[in-house]
């Protein structure tokens, strides 16, 4: 999948030629509310020009996928289809299957490194008797790339029906769902949430919901409720038989342990409550894993760190979430919400002490708006990316992007003349980020969190990998 940055003059019919493709597809994967209105630096993803397909009396989607010669995972994704057994006569169907015809000047390895294939793997989709011999208007079978198979986790924080509606046409996408938050009371007992509607349409669906389980009280961490529960192993027995009573009713498939501003002198602690929780979960079939703070060291300093034993969870649990964002926090300085260089050092450390196939990367869905200049005590506005997106072109500033960083950002001011600086994510740092997956050979990717608008994510992540499902 293509990214096109808009450029001064381009509108979508010269994009969609640009690319061979339709204005229509491009406005969908996009969820371009007006495609009369572009952003002078906004990132577009450019769907490959795939041919449909209408099921015929007869057809499974297996047969379809080899006539066309695709993988069926390939085609279920291609179609968002979340039950492969069930397509019906007249169904349009997106093959994904890529065409290039030869231009002018084009030899078979310019096209081969402009789809990010290989010269072999073309002439022989083709069965191309001799490379050096293609003409121009040859329409040439482009073969699909293969794609690395990931893990990929999302929280959320919207319950009842809808957070079921929020989750439903993402299902494709997601390994697992994690409704946030249970929080552990003072007597063992975990808080209550309105989750059953999204643990119904995951399961039907295919996805593994975990249950969250957070130190918090009120809206906030709790250093005290942790040491509470760290320190009394009576107390964590309590617990954890709560816990696996409300895997059993409420139909989850594991939990996911966020504990955060644990105290220094509960580290060990924490490790072995971690052991209780696998030693009775996992006999049970449930999984553990763990949220862990974004660390450059086994020793750095700060509430938020030195609890968080990395060694010890990646020994002791199934896997481990990183949350490789937050550097740029509401009531701190303009900057990215995760910086690729930040992200990257933070991975360069963790890959040392936990298995890389235990390791989902943090990856945001959110920005925010800053007013500026910034002071202190002041907080920033949490914005989705289609929004931020929408706030340039209100405002008629151009959007910039910061190479090191990785990340989308600009500057306007509003009707009040107050300034302001706006960070979020687009294509280009999300296509930043599952590169970095690839590159570190990661278990996938936990989102924080469904909710903001980014329509174009969901066809990018889907061009970069294979979503696999547990259930």
């Amino acid at each position: 999948m293509k990214i096109h940055v808009v450029r001064s003059g381009d509108n979508l019919w010269r994009i969609a030629q640009m690319y061979g493709t339709t204005v229509n597809q491009i406005v969908a994967a996009n969820g371009l509310s007006n495609p009369n209105q572009l952003v002078i630096g906004e990132a577009l993803v450019i769907p490959p020009p795939y041919q449909q397909y209408v099921v015929q009396s007869g057809d499974t989607l297996w047969s379809i996928a080899n006539r066309f010669g695709v993988a069926l995972q390939s085609l279920v994704e291609a179609n968002r289809l979340t039950d492969p057994s069930r397509i019906y006569v007249g169904q349009v169907l997106t093959i994904p299957v890529t065409y290039h015809t030869v231009q002018p000047g084009e030899t078979l390895y310019s096209i081969a490194s402009r789809y990010g294939t290989t010269v072999a793997a073309i002439v022989q989709a083709n069965n191309i008797q001799n490379a050096a011999l293609i003409f121009i208007g040859q329409r040439l079978r482009i073969p699909e790339v293969p794609k690395p198979t990931i893990e990929v986790n999302a929280y959320v924080t919207t319950m009842n029906e809808a957070g079921a509606n929020l989750v439903a046409p993402l299902t494709p996408s997601f390994t697992y769902i994690s409704p946030f938050s249970h929080g552990v009371m003072e007597n063992g007992q975990i808080s209550t949430l309105n989750d059953e509607p999204i643990i119904r349409v995951a399961r039907n669906n295919n996805v593994a919901p975990l249950l969250v389980l957070t130190n918090f009280v009120g809206r906030r961490f709790s250093s005290d409720r942790a040491a509470l529960i760290l320190r009394n192993p009576d107390l964590q027995n309590t617990l954890i038989t709560n816990i696996l009573q409300t895997l059993r009713s409420k139909g989850y498939t594991g939990l996911n342990i966020d504990f955060e501003y644990v105290y220094p002198e509960d580290r060990e602690n924490y490790n072995n409550f971690l052991r209780r929780m696998v030693a009775r979960l996992h006999p049970e079939g449930f999984t553990v894993s763990t949220a862990l703070a974004p660390k450059i060291s086994a020793d750095q300093p700060g509430l938020l760190y030195e609890a968080h034993d990395y060694a010890a969870h990646g020994e002791l649990v199934d896997f481990v979430i990183l949350m490789t964002y937050e550097w740029g926090w509401a009531g701190g300085r303009p900057w990215a919400i995760a910086p690729i260089n930040q992200v990257r050092r933070v991975l360069d450390y963790a890959v040392t002490a936990i298995p890389r196939n235990k390791i989902l990367m943090g990856v945001p869905l959110y920005g925010r708006d800053w007013k500026i200049p910034w002071v202190q005590g002041t907080y920033a506005r949490t914005v989705g990316p289609r929004e931020a997106v929408n706030l340039a072109a209100k405002y008629g500033v151009p959007i910039q992007y910061h190479e090191t960083y990785q990340s989308p950002f600009f500057r306007y001011t509003d009707e009040s003349g107050q300034q302001h600086e706006v960070w979020f994510e687009d294509a280009r740092s999300m296509q930043a980020k599952y590169d970095t997956v690839k590159e570190y050979n990661l278990r996938g990717i936990s989102y924080w969190v469904l909710g903001p608008e980014f329509p174009e994510n969901w066809p990018l992540l889907h061009a970069n990998f294979h979503i696999r499902k547990r259930i």
